[in-house]
């Protein structure tokens, strides 16, 4: 028969924390806790412990770094307890047995539970929110059941590294990523589940995985409703799909995935968007300046839209890759011509979505070797169909130490990503021109995966000045006509500065003159005409730039 063990700051006899109460319990003990808050960390280690409260128990470490409870090995249960933890796991468990049931439990960042296995987990009508992840399930069989996972800055549920897991009649909303992302041999089993308000794919099965999902609606996803990667294959039976992108079921290899009786998205054509290449190509035009940029770019569409003439008249094709490097200062427009770049190869049928993905070295590197690889496939994988923009790519080969192996192992695996799914993703890097040259250095076969060397030169200060007025013109003001000779000569020097930042130096220009004219009109003493509003004086500009 198990001991039960009381635990109740106030009650005389009882143990003063839980803490104090595990460290005298024997295996399989219950510890009843008192209603009330705790705030303190529990470490359990080959040890089996059920935490059980009747009502309003709530550990909290907020305050710390470290994980509020963490087991290895042994069995922990918990029952009816509120969970809150800061910038570390509420439950971490490295092997062993899990049981949550009607708990509560967040996080501020990093995954909410985070399981490493071989592990055993059950979770049954928990709430799960906040954090990086929700519930990160590696190396182990989970059933997780009648569980709300909200509210989470990445993804939902993670199922990795050869995890069996099934999720049952579970909702999973509100996600910065993904609902639910699987990958390196990761095996879920998604049974009458809800999926909704996605910033990218409400089900994503990757690397090598494989799927099972029955009587599932997927809702309200920026991304596809459910994706299947390369060499991944299951089952689609009796789901559906509400306000998701298209196309809502993506299969990158349809013969490994059996579909049934599932609500298909609209069927789509080989046909180019001509129109829409067109207006895209129109609003690369309209942008200041980049005119050897924009017949670069105009020449890689030229190509792309030959190959495809030539694929339909039943000529050989060469292969394309959509790699591209963008060489030169902050603020010449690096960012925006890659997010055309991007819309236009989904205009011509080349990426299936076209979306944008900017990350930087902080997004790629992780916190121990191997770590990096993981993060950066799953941050890659993440972009496939889509542009993955890397800012400050040179980042990435010198990180402040000579021999910087975390950046170095995210090139390697950039490597190796960018060859295997040359046609499912366009990695555009971009920094620096000479910061550039030398991060093409950093592995063998790096520059060979880039089809082209953009340079954006700087803009020369009658450009500054029109971006200048433009924006005056966007935000429905009117420029003083002396003005624009002052700006000209204004951006004549800075921009023989050290660090000059172009069209964002352009920008905090405009900022500066409003607030300047914002400090001139409210020592009127009145409320201004309409006219004055609209109104940006010589004085403005010239307190501006001075």
């Amino acid at each position: 028969m198990s001991r039960t063990l009381l635990v109740s700051p106030d009650r005389p006899g009882a143990y003063p924390s839980i803490g104090s109460a595990v460290l005298d319990a024997p295996d399989d003990a219950v510890i009843s806790i008192a209603p009330g808050l705790y705030r303190e960390t529990i470490d359990l280690a080959d040890r089996s412990v059920t935490l059980t409260a009747a009502d309003d128990v709530v550990i909290d470490a907020t305050s710390t770094t470290a994980p509020v409870l963490r087991a290895s090995g042994g069995r922990l249960t918990l029952r009816n307890v509120t969970v809150r933890a800061g910038d570390a796991p509420a439950i971490q468990l490295d092997g062993g047995t899990l049981r949550a049931e009607r708990c509560v439990l967040s996080a501020g960042f990093g995954p909410v539970v985070q399981v490493t296995g071989p592990a055993d987990v059950a979770v049954a009508h928990c709430e799960v929110s906040g954090g990086e992840h929700g519930l990160v399930l590696e190396d182990c069989t989970a059933k997780v059941d009648h569980t709300k996972v909200t509210a989470v800055s990445a993804d939902g549920v993670i199922v990795r590294l050869g995890a069996t897991v099934v999720l049952h009649d579970c909702q999973i909303t509100d996600c910065g990523r993904r609902g639910v992302y699987a990958y390196q041999y990761g095996r879920p089993t998604i049974d009458t589940c809800e999926v909704s308000g996605t910033s990218e794919a409400g089900i994503l099965i990757a690397s090598d995985s494989t799927a099972v999902l029955r009587h599932t609606v997927v809702r309200d996803a920026s991304g596809p409703a459910i994706a299947y990667g390369r060499r991944c294959g299951g089952e689609v039976v009796s789901c559906r799909w509400e306000n998701t992108a298209e196309p809502a079921l993506e299969l990158a290899e349809p013969a490994l995935v059996s579909v049934t009786a599932a609500e298909q998205s609209r069927v789509t054509t080989d046909e180019p968007a001509g129109a829409d290449v067109q207006s895209l190509l129109a609003e690369l035009d309209a942008m200041v300046g980049l005119a050897s940029v924009k017949d670069e770019v105009r020449s890689l569409i030229d190509e792309i839209q030959v190959n495809e003439w030539r694929r339909r008249a039943g000529l050989p094709t060469g292969s394309l890759s959509h790699h591209l490097v963008f060489a030169g200062a902050p603020g010449t427009g690096k960012t925006t011509v890659a997010r055309i770049y991007g819309k236009l190869l989904a205009a011509l049928g080349v990426l299936p979505k076209g979306q944008f993905n900017e990350v930087s070295r902080r997004d790629l590197v992780g916190q121990y070797l191997g770590h990096t690889a993981e993060k950066t496939t799953m941050v890659f994988e993440g972009a496939t169909g889509g542009v993955l923009f890397i800012d400050e790519a040179y980042a990435l080969s010198r990180a402040g130490a000579e021999n910087d192996s975390f950046g170095q192992e995210a090139i390697d695996t950039l490597v190796k990503l960018m060859e295997d799914y040359r046609d499912e993703a366009a990695v555009i890097v971009a920094g620096y021109s000479d910061e550039m040259l030398r991060f093409l250095d950093a592995n063998p076969g790096l520059a060979s995966r880039f089809s082209k060397t953009i340079d954006f030169e700087n803009y020369s200060p009658d450009e500054l000045t029109l971006i200048v007025q433009r924006m005056v013109a966007t935000q429905e003001y009117d420029l003083d006509d002396e003005a624009a000779p002052l700006l000209h000569r204004h951006f004549a020097v800075v921009s023989q500065t050290a660090n000059f930042g172009n069209a964002r130096d352009a920008r905090r220009l405009f900022d500066r003159v409003r607030k300047a004219q914002s400090q001139r009109l409210s020592r009127l003493g009145g409320i201004p005409a309409v006219s004055e509003l609209r109104t940006l004086r010589l004085d403005d500009v010239t307190a501006a730039v001075s």
